[in-house]
């Protein structure tokens, strides 16, 4: 029996793609090799911090967005599932009462209803493996984005040091050359240390926030998916 499947837009999957190949192209990007060939460094990092922080923006969406519908997938099939068992329960006792006739009929919603819940099944499981790898891939962006700002720290750090360099060498003239030097290196260390601090920031960087932001939505989700049965069954009695 051929049984048409209900339009879920699961995820709204032509914007997912286009959003999961504009982070695919920013995680190949070369931030360092941009940096290297731009004439002002922290305005390109700046820039690219905007791009990687719109694309973090529409993917966080999305993903809210995606696991809203995939809790319905899930609520959908499930129930047409248990529908296909309720329809054969009563085609058993139909049979047992004589009426083949009923029996027949329930054996035919019984197989529409387990054909439809199959389909949604195979949307369901569609919709998640979109729905990881987008959080796979927010989870790298969100890791790239730490890094380019990590870099534009470091590129202030070092603009500061060689504007200082150039405040001193013009002073040196007019100072003793020792304590101009002993400025200039005690703004070295500052800046050594911030890109030293930095850099162990980053080796202890993890994506606790983002799980946590998921396990967010996906509760919400279970909430209100208990409030409608709630309402359902307050309905029925």
């Amino acid at each position: 029996m051929s049984v048409l499947l209900p339009n879920y837009k699961t995820g709204n999957a032509e914007v997912v793609m286009r959003i999961l190949d504009r982070i695919s192209v920013i995680l190949r990007a070369n931030i360092n090799d941009l940096l290297t060939r731009a004439e002002d460094p922290e305005k390109i990092i700046n820039q690219t911090l905007l791009d990687m922080r719109q694309a973090q923006y529409e993917a966080r969406m999305e993903v809210a967005q995606a696991i809203a519908e995939g809790k319905k997938l899930e609520r959908d099939y499930l129930e047409q599932a248990s529908e296909s068992e309720s329809w054969l329960v009563k085609a058993e006792k139909s049979l047992e009462q004589g009426r083949e006739d009923l029996a027949r009929e329930a054996l035919k919603r019984k197989t529409a209803s387990f054909d439809l819940s199959l389909g949604l099944k195979e949307q369901f499981d569609a919709h998640e493996q979109m729905v990881d790898k987008l959080k796979l891939q927010l989870r790298a962006l969100d890791a790239k984005i730490n890094d380019a700002e990590r870099k534009r720290q470091i590129i202030i750090a070092r603009q500061k040091r060689l504007e200082a360099q150039a405040s001193i060498g013009a002073a040196m003239g007019q100072t003793d050359t020792r304590k101009a030097f002993e400025a200039f290196e005690r703004m070295e260390d500052k800046v050594d240390a911030l890109e030293d601090s930095l850099a162990a920031e980053a080796e202890l960087a993890d994506d606790l926030s983002l799980d946590e932001e998921f396990a967010a939505l996906e509760t919400d989700s279970r909430v209100e998916d208990e409030l409608a049965a709630l309402k359902a069954k307050l309905a029925d009695s």
